[in-house]
């Protein structure tokens, strides 16, 4: 397109809808126009993107009227009623929530590991979870090589994975702490501050939460891996902006620390940080407004002869969700497929 691509933020007031915004801004995204659109209590306010202050208009079907993109962040159930609108009105949605992962037609992609899915959308591709995205991004390399049979993985995830007011709860809840002061929940199950606990949304009758199942279906569909075997424990923990990932990973045949080191170093989206010896190795805090995922204490896996350790840590608000939509977006416009 010439003069560039007419595009739609839903959710633009969110923290990840912002995010968006920067995106766009900092990658020098080719857009001839942009809509930012929220609900009915944010409408009218005034964002500043590129320069150019634009106001937030209210999510409605006529939004997506002479749109070309809509990048969605709103929450599944606005995704659901909303996409679809959009996509009859002629734009191509790359939605953030967990409406349309699991769904068969929909392509769910990480543009580092599965591109050419894309080209099979029929209007909407889903973006996988924040927690997901890190782990497989890490993953593909080494499966590419050598086949993954079992993945087990922990996770230390942000207070910011639920929103902008996880940060906020993290925050009022630690100075309310310092002060002597005792808290209560209200975003959160359990008290976040100086705490942490094993659940990231509610839990299915398995004994397994929604997150942790999403972390299982999700790496098989965009892996093309139906029967890995893949075991999840998520945690939230007492960090604004960062998941961290401790994945024990077994393989067909035996991978040594420095093949797995040597393949991940020269994949694209990673940045291998693995010195213990100078207590180098990924850390959320600096992760935090990074666009990579960071790969460490890459060892054997003491307990299983074919198998590796690593931890892997990314900012969560953009690898996790803002920056891969974009690049979903991207990809789609180098390839042609928009």
């Amino acid at each position: 397109m010439v003069n560039g691509y007419r595009i739609a933020i839903v959710g633009a007031t969110g923290v990840v809808g912002v995010e968006f915004q920067r995106m766009l801004e900092q990658r020098k995204f080719p857009m001839s126009s942009l809509r930012l659109c929220a609900s009915e209590r944010s409408a009218g306010k005034k964002l500043m993107v590129n320069n150019q202050e634009i106001e937030v208009q209210e999510t409605t079907p006529d939004s997506f009227e002479e749109i070309d993109i809509a990048l969605f962040s709103a929450g599944a159930e606005r995704s659901r009623h909303f996409s679809p609108i959009a996509v009859k009105a002629g734009a191509v949605v790359v939605d953030n929530s967990s409406a349309f992962r699991m769904v068969p037609e929909v392509p769910l992609v990480i543009p580092e590991v599965n591109p050419e899915d894309i080209q099979r959308h029929k209007g909407i591709i889903a973006n996988p979870n924040c927690s997901t995205i890190q782990m497989v991004v890490a993953l593909h390399p080494l499966h590419k090589v050598n086949p993954i049979r079992r993945v087990v993985v922990s996770t230390y995830q942000a207070a910011s994975g639920i929103g902008g007011s996880g940060i906020v709860e993290l925050r009022e809840q630690i100075r309310q702490l310092l002060d002597g002061n005792e808290v209560t929940p209200s975003i959160f199950p359990h008290q976040i501050g100086f705490n942490l606990f094993p659940q990231i949304d509610i839990f299915q009758d398995n004994g397994y939460t929604k997150e942790e199942e999403k972390m299982v279906e999700e790496t098989r569909k965009i892996l093309h891996a139906p029967d890995m075997a893949i075991s999840a424990t998520c945690v939230r923990v007492p960090v604004s902006i960062g998941h961290s990932e401790a994945v024990w990973v077994e393989f067909e045949e035996a991978m040594s620390p420095e093949e797995a080191r040597q393949l991940l170093e020269q994949a694209p989206g990673i940045q291998v940080v693995d010195d213990p010896a100078s207590s180098r190795y990924p850390v959320p805090f600096q992760s935090a407004g990074t666009d990579e995922v960071f790969v460490g204490r890459i060892r054997w896996d003491s307990s299983c002869p074919k198998g590796l350790a690593m931890w892997v840590v990314a900012d969560n608000l953009r690898k996790g969700a803002a920056l891969n939509t974009i690049q979903i977006a991207e990809t789609m416009i180098r390839r042609g497929w928009v």
